[in-house]
């Protein structure tokens, strides 16, 4: 499970691929300072030996749900 924070830096990799499809779910929560946390789970994959247990969590709190926002309109052109 990772909670980012602070800025996120781009950087310009030689390889990339298109991961598997996977399922996904998210919650959102105040933790204990009364701060509010999204947080995106995602599974593996059907061949996968316990389905439906989670893989991957990341959680953003509301500076960087922001800073993710801005990167999304940016590369996606919104």
């Amino acid at each position: 499970m990772a909670l980012i924070k602070g800025s996120m830096k781009k950087i310009m990799k030689e390889r990339n691929t298109v991961h598997n499809e996977v399922d996904n779910t998210y919650t959102s929560f105040i933790d204990k300072e009364g701060n509010r946390i999204l947080q995106i789970d995602t599974y593996g994959s059907n061949q996968r030996e316990f389905r439906g247990k989670i893989s991957q969590s990341i959680q953003f709190d509301k500076d960087s749900a922001q800073e993710f926002l801005k990167v999304i309109k940016k590369e996606f052109n919104i």
